[in-house]
């Protein structure tokens, strides 16, 4: 038999060993991605660090749609934003303690803080050389292999201790910024035969604007803090979404942080987590080109049936930025990263694509309720807008991702430090009904 024939042969075979019939589910009472029947998620564990809030729950069942709600350590996410959208500061970094300790840092706190974080951010020159012979088009496997490859260069590098671990964290956040900076022109010059920029991050500026100053050195005030913003929207999200829950999965078996944070990196990578925004930019781009004027609303819902009718674009059925596991009426996230992203529009004299895309939102939520015509209330979610904001400000698709991992950098510390601290912890190990028939072993000789 040919070896190459073995490989069809196996993912055939494959296909129906991975068969599992969806009435099984329910017989057994099994929660599909750990989510109940009404879409909520099964409740696995306790945090201290964020709470996301869509919903109330009715009194003898049933759910009661509200508009949503973030919090950071019991502060609501729209006081933390609007005071520093306000102030027109950086708030990234305050956040970050916040979210580190479980307390707001006064203003020599939070100055030492930023101070710290500035002293980190430059990377050894191991790490530096690593990621310039490092290959590949995904600077989000480049992230994940700088992270593992910091093990290397940490003499603590297992020791779980309260202190080791708060110094590594730090040491993350401080360098995620110059890694996916430094890999990106390296992307930029060995795929695209662009010149080679090495920019060393400068004292005294926020971690937005060192990012900005390393990738592409020019950038405006708004830039700078529209793009802190994003940081501090997607700092952190509750310990059940996808990339945070896998850190803290990975976390409970007492493996070292770059172990865990590289797989956090992996899940984030996923097109139905971090990769959304990018899905959304496209298709704004795609109905950019489809639809004629701009402002009609029967030509806009026209389209948006027959993308949710799987008959334009990617024939999904999807519109991409809308909905979300748990938000219902509103994102907040989307709310305040609108507020930032109307003025910048301005600055950029995109006033008319910004115009566009707000009544693209208003009509894709109007159209699903009507075609899908299922009961659910949706709104319109974080990425809706941010792939939006990343290219006004000048960011390049292959950090869309890579941006999100470097906001969520914070709120995945801040999780493996309490899954591996309080007091009832274990090491997570939930299980699967085995589905298949006992059967008996056929020696060898007489298959």
């Amino acid at each position: 038999m040919k070896k190459e024939y073995i490989i069809y042969k196996l993912s055939e075979e494959m296909k129906n060993a991975t068969r599992i019939e969806n009435e099984l589910f329910k017989k057994y009472d099994v929660k599909r991605g750990l989510r109940n029947e009404d879409g909520t998620g099964v409740l696995v564990g306790l945090t201290k660090i964020g709470n996301v809030v869509g919903y109330e729950r009715i009194p003898g069942g049933g759910l009661k749609p509200i508009p949503g709600k973030l919090f950071y350590r019991g502060y609501d996410l729209e006081d933390l934003a609007h005071s520093i959208i306000k102030e027109k500061r950086f708030g990234f970094e305050e956040v970050a303690y916040l979210l580190l300790s479980g307390h707001l840092p006064d203003k020599e706190e939070l100055a030492s803080f930023c101070e710290l974080i500035n002293d980190n951010t430059p990377l050894e020159q191991k790490t530096k050389m690593n990621i310039i012979e490092l290959e590949g088009n995904n600077i989000m496997n480049i992230l994940a292999r700088s992270v593992l490859e910091m093990y290397r260069f940490d003499p603590q590098a297992d020791d779980t201790s309260r202190d080791n671990l708060m110094r590594q964290s730090i040491d993350l956040i401080s360098k995620f910024p110059t890694i996916i900076a430094y890999a990106y022109n390296m992307l930029r010059h060995a795929t695209y035969g662009r010149s080679l920029h090495i920019r060393h991050p400068r004292e005294k500026l926020s971690v937005a604007e060192n990012f900005l100053y390393m990738l592409k050195k020019d950038y405006t005030d708004l830039d700078a803090r529209t793009l802190d913003l994003l940081l501090v929207l997607q700092a952190e999200h509750g310990g059940g979404n996808n990339s945070t829950f896998t850190v803290r999965v990975v976390s409970s078996s007492r493996t070292d942080t770059y172990s865990a944070i590289a797989a956090g990196i992996g899940s984030l990578k996923g097109p139905l987590h971090g990769g959304a925004n990018i899905q959304v930019a496209d298709m704004f781009h795609h109905l950019q080109e489809n639809i004629k004027d701009w402002t009609n609303v029967d030509e806009i819902d026209t389209y948006f049936t027959r993308m949710l009718n799987k008959e334009a674009y990617d024939k999904s059925g999807l519109i991409y930025g809308i909905g979300h596991a748990v938000y219902t009426i509103s994102d907040p996230r989307a709310i305040l990263l609108k507020e930032l992203a109307r003025d910048l529009a301005k600055e950029k004299g995109k006033e008319e694509e910004f115009a566009f895309l707000e009544l693209l939102e208003e009509r894709a939520i109007a159209m699903f309720g009507k075609i899908k015509n299922n009961g659910k209330t949706v709104s319109s979610n974080i990425d809706f807008y941010s792939g939006f904001v990343y290219e006004m400000i000048g960011l390049p698709q292959e950090i869309f991702t890579p941006l999100f991992a470097m906001a969520r950098i914070v709120g995945w510390c801040a999780h493996r430090n309490e899954e591996l601290n309080f007091e009832g912890k274990r090491i997570i190990r939930p299980a699967y009904k085995n589905v298949l028939e006992e059967l008996e072993y056929v020696p060898l000789k007489q298959r």
